[in-house]
């Protein structure tokens, strides 16, 4: 799934707010909701099949972590497309390349 279908989610950017802040195991997520479970696993589903966050089991307990870089890396590469001030940074890094080549 893309990253900015996952972020479209009010409750999965709930849970990446929490998991910005710390670790959590499923449970421990499920928790913080007024949603069934099962609900919360398709959220942590979708997320983790963008790359923004990982789980790990330990013992019978599946902890979740963000997955920082990928999510950095996504925005800042969106801010950089989008952004007025970047087309024009991106011209003159080119010209600079090119008379260096």
């Amino acid at each position: 799934m893309d990253v900015f279908d996952a972020l479209a989610s009010t409750p999965r950017r709930r849970i990446l707010a929490y998991l910005a802040e710390a670790e959590l195991t499923a449970g421990e997520i499920a928790a913080r909701f007024s949603m069934s479970k099962p609900a919360i696993s398709k959220h942590l589903s979708v997320l983790e099949g963008a790359g923004l966050i990982r789980g790990e089991k330990r013992g019978q307990f599946v902890h979740y972590a963000l997955v920082r870089e990928n999510l950095l890396n996504t925005l800042n590469g969106f801010v950089q497309e989008v952004c007025p001030v970047s087309r024009p940074l991106k011209r003159e890094s080119k010209k600079l390349k090119e008379k260096r080549a």
